[in-house]
């Protein structure tokens, strides 16, 4: 869905919404919290830098080689645009149902993590901040793009993002503190209902775009 240029600021909205949801930079500070307690100040800096530079080199890969790879597969965009939004929909539940934290990665996640010296690429840059919600998100959004401008808003929006999660990360003890159990579990609703509606959004554009409804 190719939005006129006047209307393109509007776009930019549900691109950031999309974006930031899927990252997920409060239940990644909570997670970035427990996994680096036992670390220095100055490691924790370096480890943040760290994740998000892999995890944004990671998804600008995806966002620029993702309909490469489509055609490449021979997978047409509706399609992709389908099987993205449901992908997004299970993440969007995942964020109501689950508990905050260190629910976000399952227990081998959790087990491997302990055992890694270096965190910054498993579990924090991949799949946490870059994992398939993301990379999906970032290529369909990418797909909607149909100039090199509205490409690079897109871009500036994930590179806005990941800014975002850095300073969650940095951030995180204070964070956890000020939002609690409560506060942490009340944003990833939120920001469930929130990507449940985009990602039916995405649905809905690759049905269209099929022509089945024709």
């Amino acid at each position: 869905m190719h939005l006129p240029p006047g209307l393109w600021p509007i776009g930019l909205w549900p691109a950031f919404v999309t974006l930031l949801v899927v990252i997920g930079p409060i239940d990644g500070a909570a997670i970035f919290s427990t996994l680096t307690a036992e670390m220095s100040r100055s490691a924790r800096a370096r480890t943040a830098l760290r994740c998000v530079v892999i995890a944004g080199i990671m998804l600008l890969l995806f966002a620029f080689g993702g309909n490469g790879l489509l055609m490449l597969l021979n997978v047409s965009l509706p399609a992709f645009q389908v099987a993205g939004g449901i992908l997004l929909f299970l993440q969007a539940l995942s964020l109501m149902f689950s508990s905050p934290g260190l629910s976000s990665i399952d227990e081998h996640e959790q087990r491997e993590a302990a055992q890694r010296r270096d965190i910054a690429v498993f579990p924090l840059a991949f799949p946490l901040f870059a994992g398939p919600g993301s990379f999906s998100a970032t290529v369909l959004l990418m797909s909607r793009a149909n100039t090199w401008l509205e490409r690079g808003m897109i871009v500036g929006i994930l590179v806005a993002c990941l800014a975002i999660t850095y300073l969650a990360m940095r951030l995180s003890d204070p964070l956890m503190r000020l939002l609690g159990r409560t506060g942490s579990d009340v944003v990833g609703r939120i920001s469930g209902v929130l990507l449940a509606a985009l990602a039916v959004q995405f649905v809905f554009d690759g049905i269209r775009a099929s022509g089945l409804l024709a």
